[in-house]
């Protein structure tokens, strides 16, 4: 099982186990980080599961959607490494991904 490190909002660092095709937003809500609202269940339809990726890890996540893009650019806390956790489906090349739960909007 993919390793994932998650950063909440308060710079607590945690790791946490998850089956790979699970996306990052249900491995973090289903790890018990209710910081995480992710109201849209996973949809790609709201920007409640935004996330900073750790630089690191960028090349190995698939492109952004043209509808995730468009969902973060409502965001006043985008920055280069944001990325709806909903969008990113756990693999085996993404163990050790780390991840920052990014402030509320």
């Amino acid at each position: 099982m993919p390793k994932l490190v998650v950063v909440n909002r308060s710079g607590e660092e945690s790791t946490v186990e998850a089956a790979a095709g699970l996306s990052v937003m249900e491995a973090i809500r289903d790890n018990g980080f209710d910081e995480l609202l992710a109201l849209c269940g996973g949809c790609c339809s709201c920007a409640t599961c935004h996330i900073y990726v750790d630089p690191a890890f960028t090349d190995k996540l698939p492109k952004m959607s043209e509808d995730e893009n468009d969902l973060l650019e409502s965001s006043d806390h985008r920055n280069d490494t944001s990325r709806l956790s909903c969008q990113v489906q756990l693999t085996a090349d993404l163990d050790g991904l780390k991840v920052t739960i990014a402030p509320e909007d």
